[in-house]
């Protein structure tokens, strides 16, 4: 059956991640391949309810593929939570004349497409952008692989501290309730521990360990920690912890922040955002609706929003045990 969509919008919302200007360039530039209206949603889901549109063509998105950060603006929405604030955003789709949307986000956004599709029945395709990589059905989330390489350049530059000056560092890292990013960082930038939600070590496993380090003729430790790990009430109460029980080592933290999320995204989420933007029109085109594009063994694959919002891919238990081995 011959699709009836002429126009597609494109926003992003939540957290900015690296590579979302690239899926924004591949949303826009699909369209344009296969002759397509395409318009821009600034600021997400508020945009969304304000009108705040402008129609996008291929030189739209020029120069774009190299920046981090949105250049459509990003913005939580306290208007689009209440059914008048997404009865308005439907409508403003309608004045436009807009026939499907796609939308770049993490499991906030997807909830907010799931509620508004339901209502309104509205064609949506999700793209999943989180550095968190926290959501179902894909293996990598557009963002990560550039958050993962921001973190180890910081943690290779703080170990040179910590050589110098024979300190123990915790450096936490962003992740929410996932520790894809602790696991993987710690293991590529040589962490002493890893402190991750899925596995509860406990301040004092985590101090006879450290203890163990420096016995073993270690002067100097990196301690990663996700930022939702639950060993204590946060990381500077573990930090005192740690000098409370551990007179070895000057115990300093660090913590990361939002730099996490900035800066030019890395080949990877370039390459990755482009085949999930070119994913999500085709999608539209074929039919697909309330659905996330995502990436399965290299494959671009379509999954419900409600699939993909059942929880972040376990860790790999063969991680964790590479971990525990190359620390010692």
């Amino acid at each position: 059956m011959k699709s009836t969509i002429k126009k597609i919008a494109v926003l992003t919302s939540g957290g900015d991640a690296p590579g979302m200007n690239a899926a924004i360039r591949a949303v826009v530039r699909s369209c344009a391949y296969h002759n397509l209206e395409c318009i821009g949603v600034y600021r997400g889901y508020e945009g969304l309810i304000e009108g705040d549109f402008k129609e996008l063509d291929a030189r739209s998105v020029k120069n774009i593929i190299n920046r981090g950060g949105t250049f459509l603006k990003s913005a939580r929405s306290d208007g689009f939570r209440t059914k008048e604030g997404r009865a308005e955003a439907f409508k403003q789709l309608k004045n436009a004349n807009i026939d499907a949307l796609v939308t770049i986000g993490g499991d906030g956004t997807f909830k907010g497409a799931i509620v508004f599709n339901e209502e309104f029945d509205f064609p949506i395709v999700g793209l999943p952008g989180t550095i968190d990589n926290d959501i179902n059905g894909t293996d990598f989330t557009i963002g990560y692989d550039t958050a993962l390489n921001t973190v180890v350049e910081a943690i290779d530059k703080i170990r040179d501290t910590a050589n110098s000056h024979n300190r123990l560092f915790l450096v936490e890292v962003m992740g929410r309730d996932a520790g894809d990013i602790a696991i993987n960082a710690g293991i590529g930038a040589g962490a002493e521990e890893i402190l991750i939600p899925e596995q509860n070590m406990g301040r004092d496993r985590l101090v006879a360990s450290l203890k163990r380090s420096k016995l073993s003729g270690k002067s100097s430790s990196i301690v990663v920690v996700s930022e939702g790990d639950q060993i204590g009430k946060n990381i500077f109460g573990l930090a005192e912890y740690i000098r409370e029980n551990l007179e070895d080592y000057e115990c300093k933290v660090t913590v990361l922040g939002h730099i996490q999320r900035g800066g030019a995204p890395s080949c990877y989420d370039r390459v990755l955002a482009s085949r999930l933007g070119v994913g999500a029109v085709d999608a539209l085109l074929n039919g697909e609706r309330d659905v996330m594009i995502g990436i399965v063994h290299n494959k671009v694959v379509s999954v419900d929003f409600v699939e993909s919002l059942k929880g972040a891919n376990n860790i790999d238990e063969d991680l964790i045990r590479v971990a525990d081995i190359t620390s010692i």
